[in-house]
């Protein structure tokens, strides 16, 4: 293929993280010069980026076994569609974000096709189920992944790998300072803030919005001037979202349609569901507590499975727990709220914190990710050697 030729992408990124991640780099590819033409499985990043969504993933977004298993018609109907697309469409390139269980099924279909797959944020292998990786190395052409040490694992067993680093570090920003970011969202400047961040997927907010509500009425118990927000996921239906909070006093919890990086930057302290925003919230300097709640059929299976002591990635690239967790039964609503009523006050515990964070900072290295995944499209597309 010529390097000025256009070529065909397949996309596959099955929640808001991803959507946003393939967004980037599709579009560090068009700034890069190179004609190309998108289509598969998104949501708005994509979209607004100019990808023909044959699928819309937003109601695709679920987390743990039992939910798979509750929504499984859902995704066997969706991955038919796409089987189906991607044979009559036949692109020059399977780009998979994340998403390991869905999107390795559709690698299935790519390799029976002679179809180059790129794998774009390695499943957590290191963390659970490291068994997958013979399966990842017989499915995908090449693995972009986030973090250095996740390089040696797939060289070991023989799997082209390249660390890009992770897309995150420059996305994870705000134009504002604490001050006019809560001039941007409506907040009282006078007041402390703290901002609920329960997660992109149905099933995490509806089990983590009524834990933070009962937690932020204990705090407001304790401290009445304390104001409360929670930013609306793109990925989500705010009046889905709106229906969860029931009869919220608005005057008392803000829902905000700004971006979830000026929310966190408006904040004094955030509550956060496990997952890519405690990296945001780290990069962006806000003090905060981890919490996550899974089915209790998933997390007993999880709880045998996981083999590493923290399960939130701040605390995962700070190498140590630098960030409270709290999981499952640990999740009280009057736990939470004594410690984050400790962290809004303590002003030691906030610069010790702050400081760790800058460290995660340095350990995440430089922006760039999406530039070189790319150039990996690129490489790939035209069935060029890719080395790591």
């Amino acid at each position: 293929m010529a390097s000025n030729e256009s070529i065909a992408i397949m996309v596959s990124a099955g929640e808001a993280s991803g959507d946003s991640h393939a967004a980037h780099a599709l579009q560090a590819l068009a700034d890069s010069g190179q004609s190309f033409s998108s289509f598969g499985m998104g949501a708005g990043a994509l979209q607004s980026q100019g990808t023909e969504l044959i699928v819309d993933c937003r109601d695709l977004a679920v987390i743990g076994i039992v939910d798979v298993l509750l929504n499984y018609h859902k995704f066997l109907k969706r991955l038919r569609h796409l089987r189906r697309t991607m044979q009559e469409r036949k692109p020059d390139l399977l780009l998979l974000v994340d998403y390991p269980d869905f999107n390795l099924k559709l690698a299935e279909t790519a390799k029976a096709l002679g179809i180059p797959v790129l794998f774009y944020v390695s499943p957590q292998v290191w963390a659970w189920r490291s068994g997958r990786v013979p399966r990842i190395g017989s499915l995908v052409n090449h693995m972009a992944v986030l973090f250095p040490f996740e390089v040696d694992i797939y060289r070991q067993a023989n799997i082209p790998v390249t660390y890009v680093g992770n897309p995150v570090v420059h996305d994870a920003t705000s134009n504002y300072t604490s001050e006019e970011a809560r001039a941007l969202v409506g907040l009282n400047s006078e007041q402390q803030v703290v901002a609920l961040l329960p997660g992109s997927r149905k099933g995490e907010i509806t089990r983590h919005i009524p834990v933070m509500l009962a937690c932020m009425r204990i705090i407001l118990a304790k401290q009445p001037n304390t104001q409360f927000i929670l930013p609306i996921a793109p990925t989500l239906d705010a009046a889905f979202v709106e229906q969860l909070l029931g009869e919220v006093d608005t005057s008392q919890l803000l829902l905000s349609d700004k971006d979830a990086r000026d929310v966190m930057r408006s904040a004094d302290v955030c509550l956060v569901a496990s997952g890519t925003a405690t990296l945001e919230t780290a990069l962006i300097g806000t003090p905060m507590i981890v919490m996550y709640i899974v089915n209790a059929i998933n997390y007993a299976i999880m709880k045998r499975m996981i083999k590493i002591p923290d399960i939130s990635l701040v605390n995962i690239v700070a190498g140590k727990r630098v960030a409270p967790e709290y999981l499952q039964h640990e999740a009280m609503p009057e736990t939470l709220a004594c410690d984050l009523v400790s962290l809004l006050n303590n002003k030691d515990r906030r610069d010790q914190m702050l400081s760790d964070f800058a460290v995660v900072k340095e350990l995440m290295g430089d922006g760039g990710a999406s530039g070189r995944v790319a150039a990996l499209i690129k490489q790939l597309a035209s069935s060029d050697t890719v080395s790591g």
